[in-house]
């Protein structure tokens, strides 16, 4: 018995790196998976079929069940394609992974508008498409379902030369927060994983070679593996107290650590009968900035009964 016997995902982005590892895991534990991707290059040009079909064929060369679809996940009508794929061929969907993304890396002031606009459009506005699209299936059927949500450190912590990608990695922070609050009471569960893994994307980020060139070996940096794994205990019943979570996989065969992002809070500073002044604010900074303990303040108080 698997995790995910008689169960239907869709996983987007599967033809390479951590979409392919979560597609993988899916079908060796009995899930039938939906492999989208449009197969184009790391920067979102052109398109590549087999990519896709690839991955499809291995999970059948292994006794698993697959279908491939080549969508845009950041336009409707192909959101709409990808959703009647896995309804029409396998029935049903109980299992959304956004996990498609694309990378345009240049500093603020040497950004063009459309590099911005275009990395926006697939994190940002595919995420929410694939989510609404998933959720509003997934409540029709009325048995609840699972969400999967993808960000980054670049958007969780910054990171230099990422400013459209951290930009629209954010954005998918607060996506699964309220997303989370709202479809809870549909049966629907809402988290987002933040990615480890040494992919085509990572390999283009300035400066991730010089690792490499101190010695230490590419995979042994960070693997997809960990990810994978993680986002597949989040779609699983082993989690089914959880929802509203952003949670990260960092390190790789060596070591692998799993933590929790939260917003935090300061103590603040509060001046009761009036408004504060300029140099109030200059004298209590330290106050505004310090952090509180952590307080709980998350959505798991929003988790179906």
């Amino acid at each position: 018995m698997g995790l995910f016997d008689g169960k239907v995902a869709i996983v987007t982005g599967a033809g390479r790196g951590v979409g392919r590892a979560e597609a993988m895991l899916l079908a060796q534990e009995g899930a039938k998976v939906v492999v989208n991707d449009l197969g184009g290059t790391g920067d979102g040009r052109g398109q590549d079929l087999k990519v896709a079909d690839e991955v499809v064929a291995e999970i059948k060369a292994a006794g698993g069940q697959a279908a491939a679809n080549y969508s845009d996940i950041s336009d409707p009508d192909g959101v709409a394609n990808m959703i009647w794929t896995a309804v029409s061929k396998f029935g049903k969907l109980d299992i959304m992974i956004n996990n498609a993304g694309i990378l345009r890396d240049k500093t603020i002031l040497n950004m063009p508008v459309e590099d911005y606009d275009i990395v926006m459009k697939v994190h940002a506005k595919g995420t929410f498409l694939g989510l609404r699209a998933a959720a509003r299936t997934m409540k029709a059927q009325g048995t609840g379902g699972v969400i999967i949500n993808t960000t980054s450190v670049s958007g969780l912590c910054g990171n230099f030369g990422q400013s459209n990608y951290g930009a629209a990695k954010l954005a998918i922070y607060g996506l699964t927060k309220i997303s989370a609050m709202e479809l809870a009471r549909h049966g629907i569960r809402v988290n987002c994983v933040s990615p480890s893994g040494f992919t085509r994307l990572v390999a283009s980020i300035p400066g991730i070679e010089s690792r490499a060139q101190e010695g230490e070996k590419m995979e042994d940096i960070n693997s997809v593996i960990p990810t994978a794994r993680l986002a597949i205990y989040l779609c699983s019943d082993l989690s089914k107290h959880l929802t509203g979570r952003v949670m990260a996989s960092q390190g790789g065969i060596k070591g692998n650590k799993i933590t929790e992002y939260k917003m935090a809070v300061s103590e603040g500073f509060q001046k009761d009968g009036g408004m504060f002044t300029i140099d109030e604010i200059s004298k209590n900074i330290d106050k505004i900035l310090s952090p509180l303990p952590d307080l709980g303040m998350t959505v798991g108080n929003y988790v179906p009964k």
